[in-house]
């Protein structure tokens, strides 16, 4: 069947497109969500007299697109979750996870935008997330997914370090301290002896 899209739709257009579909796809799905009109003259017109309007609306989506991916790439994930010894996970990673993550982080994307490797990940490790954003747009977040286990040696791990560089702040901190101490007094030093000079 030939359709016009009413709004974007992952993997299949944008607003405005004409495109073709299975019937049962259109009639069960796109046509009664609104989601795109049946393609006849009528609604030809429409679009084209719609045209400049869906054009800017584009150009807009392109610029956020743009600006989100600069955010998102710069992204790194970590999901922790129950896993065995061997670092098999009990159960999996999902995109709906990757989703509700990037949420906590202030981004909204949809879950079928969130492309996860493999459709679930079953292991521990470093992976790359692909995020699909507008039109060809693409983002990869790097996820890391550890352990309980992982993450509480890793949080000990960032304790004992941030300790250790508390540690020798203050003794660097001390030692600046005592240098200070000791300049005013060698500066003083000369000029006691100065009216011993003058006596000669």
């Amino acid at each position: 069947m030939k359709i016009i899209l009413n709004q974007d739709v992952v993997h299949l257009g944008e607003e405005g497109d004409v495109v073709e579909v299975k019937d049962g796809y259109a009639r069960n799905y796109l046509l009664p969500t609104g989601t795109a009109v049946i393609y006849n003259k009528a609604n030809a017109a429409l679009f084209k007299s719609r045209a400049a309007a869906i054009e800017k609306r584009k150009a807009e989506k392109r610029a956020a697109s743009a600006s989100l991916k600069d955010r998102l790439d710069g992204v790194v994930l970590t999901i922790v979750v129950p896993a065995g010894e061997s670092g098999k996970l009990f159960g999996s990673v999902t995109s709906a996870m990757v989703q509700a993550e990037l949420q906590k982080l202030g981004f909204e994307i949809e879950k079928k935008k969130i492309e996860v490797a493999t459709h679930a990940i079953k292991m521990t490790g470093t992976y790359t997330v692909v995020v699909h954003l507008y039109e060809n747009d693409l983002s990869h977040i790097k996820l890391v997914v550890m352990s309980e286990a992982e993450k509480i040696a890793a949080d000990r791990a960032k304790a004992e370090a941030e300790a250790k560089a508390a540690e020798e702040a203050a003794k660097a901190a001390e030692a600046e301290a005592a240098a200070e101490e000791e300049a005013p007094a060698e500066e003083e030093a000369p000029a006691e002896e100065a009216p011993a000079a003058e006596e000669n």
